[in-house]
């Protein structure tokens, strides 16, 4: 009897979870040190209540995009290397910040500037697309304090 109820319980307490949106945040863009080289873009993904896989990030700020990740090679150096795609976790939360995870952004507009905002496009392989503002900074800034 009292499996029966601790099953009971399990399901009733389940069916009162929220569902959870497939959603992206905190997406902030650093400038490139030198002109000719590429920005990057960070940012938040919470993954709804199925997963889901990230597969572009585009603006109309920079003529060309890629997921990229950087880590340690085999001799200790950093390194970087394009990525295809990013699998997102069902009520997961994946971060895109410095030193892992982030969007290369190429030949960026001259007229985009730190402390303006741009448009980033999310595109997973689900079909669903987000759109979320990026605040940008200055070369070697860190995330903006919002």
């Amino acid at each position: 009897m009292r499996t029966i109820l601790g099953i009971v319980s399990l399901a009733a307490l389940a069916a009162c979870q929220q569902p959870a949106e497939l959603k992206a945040d905190g997406a902030w863009v650093r400038l490139p040190a030198a002109e000719g080289r590429p920005g990057a873009a960070y940012f938040s993904v919470h993954g709804g209540d199925t997963g889901d896989t990230l597969l572009a990030v585009t603006t109309p700020a920079a003529l060309r995009t890629e997921l990229h990740e950087s880590m340690k090679d085999h001799a200790g150096m950093m390194a970087m290397k394009p990525i295809k795609d990013i699998a997102i976790p069902a009520r997961g939360t994946l971060a895109f910040a410095p030193g892992g995870k982030h969007v290369m952004l190429f030949d960026i507009g001259p007229r985009v500037a730190a402390g303006q905002r741009i448009p980033l496009k999310l595109s997973f392989a689900g079909g669903k697309t987000l759109e979320i503002q990026a605040m940008v900074v200055a070369p070697g800034e860190g995330a903006p304090k919002e």
